[in-house]
């Protein structure tokens, strides 16, 4: 945390969301001597799913926010368990039997490899959701957070930002963060609940996800596949495995396309039977067959993802995270382009000395922040059709398809972030301080 012998900014910032993004940008604001309180709508923090990938630009933006987030994510980290894979971020393989692709031909239980992507200087990082909110929230001092606060207007009034929660109640600040998430409140108040960019839109795929005991799954494809992220590639579907809880659970991910390319419950994640799954994965190979036989407490997950926002702010009002630019899973990426957001956006905050010039930060942000996040949004969709032989150009050409994925995620991985910062400060109006 920051020196409590530096004065206090001379304003008070409202973070509305306390998820992964939003925890990150409140430690960033108490980093940087920040007043602000952060506003939950539920009873306490909590996050659903399961394990969540972070790439090499995500780990450098904790410790650049603040290095107590890196410290904690080390001791809870799983990376792959064989030294010679540690630096892959996923082995890529034919995931689907007895089909043909061009000139090659799946060979049964024999998998076959199409590639293994090399990750940066860290390969493949994981961690339960859970344990990492856990890790984000002992950053957060007392009295910080208010919970049952789910924020349904905000507006400017006289000097202040006003913000009026469900329940009935209002509070003040100088400037607000909207970071609620996919179903966002934050971006219908800031865009207009009728513009054309401000719901989320149903990508076509789902995904079927839960967890198998880390020994169950040695015993039924062996250590190698078991212990290190593998992805299985397969018509219109692939399949995704990597270790959690330090080794102790193998979490796995399963996408299929909907055929009709839509989703009309109102529910996004459903109870999942398992004829369904089996259904969906029929004629895929054996290890495939045997992942998807041991998957507990599994459930099925609807995809969707927001189209391009105009603009990240409005006034003292911006989005950060999956407010703003929420994304499909398929590079791993989305809750790295979160904690890019808060890294970048407290120390602009950072920087400013009257609440005048707050507005001129949201500016640095959303000029930098926008096109690389929402570049994420779109070629992560791109990543699936690759995976799942969807792609015009690549095709089921494996050769290709190899060559592609070896290189397509450097400039997610190798961001300069700093520089990014700088970028930003440039924008608004800032020195840099980096």
């Amino acid at each position: 945390m920051a020196p409590t012998d530096t004065p206090k900014k001379p304003f008070h910032v409202a973070v509305c969301g306390g998820g992964i993004g939003g925890l990150c940008m409140a430690i960033g604001l108490l980093h940087q001597n920040i007043s602000c309180t952060l506003y939950e709508s539920a009873p306490a923090f909590a996050e659903i799913g399961a394990g969540v990938s972070l790439g090499p630009n995500a780990v450098r933006a904790m410790s650049l926010i603040d290095p107590d987030i890196k410290k904690g994510y080390d001791k809870i980290a799983t990376s792959n368990a064989w030294p010679e894979k540690r630096k892959f971020w996923f082995e890529f393989n034919l995931g689907q039997k007895g089909e043909k692709w061009g000139d090659i031909k799946a060979p049964g239980k024999e998998m076959l490899r199409v590639a293994q992507v090399v990750a940066s200087d860290m390969g493949h990082s994981s961690v339960h959701r859970a344990h990492f909110l856990d890790v984000l929230v002992n950053l957060v001092p007392d009295g910080v957070a208010q919970f049952g606060k789910r924020v349904e207007q905000v507006e400017k009034k006289a000097e202040k930002m006003v913000l009026t929660f469900h329940d009935g109640s209002t509070a003040e600040a100088d400037a607000v963060i909207g970071c609620d998430g996919v179903k966002s409140r934050s971006r219908q108040i800031l865009l207009g609940e009728n513009h054309q960019t401000t719901n989320p839109t149903f990508t076509g795929k789902y995904a079927y996800r839960g967890l198998i005991p880390m020994e169950k799954a040695v015993g039924a494809i062996g250590e190698e596949l078991a212990r290190n992220s593998q992805m299985y590639m397969g018509r219109h579907g692939h399949v995704l495995t990597f270790p959690i809880e330090n080794g102790k659970t193998m979490n796995v991910v399963a996408f299929q396309s909907k055929a009709d390319g839509k989703w009309e419950d109102e529910r996004w994640v459903l109870p999942m039977k398992k004829e369904d799954i089996f259904n969906d994965f029929a004629g895929w190979g054996d290890d495939v067959q045997h992942i998807l036989s041991l998957m507990e407490k599994p459930d099925v997950w609807a995809l969707f993802d927001h189209p391009p926002a105009p603009t990240y702010y409005k006034g003292r009002f911006a989005l950060l995270g999956d407010a703003a630019h929420a994304s499909t899973p398929h590079q791993g990426a989305g809750a790295g382009q979160a904690i890019e957001d808060a890294f970048v956006l407290s120390n602009l905050l950072g920087q400013v000395d009257s609440v005048n010039k707050i507005e001129n930060a949201f500016k640095g942000y959303d000029a930098i922040r926008r096109p690389r996040s929402q570049r994420v949004v779109t070629t992560s969709r791109d990543a699936a059709a690759i995976y799942e032989f969807e792609d015009e150009r690549l095709g089921s050409d494996l050769d290709l398809i190899k060559r592609t994925l070896e290189s397509r995620y450097d400039w997610i991985w190798d961001e300069d972030l700093p520089q990014q910062l700088k970028k930003a400060q440039e924008v608004a109006g800032q020195r840099a301080n980096l």
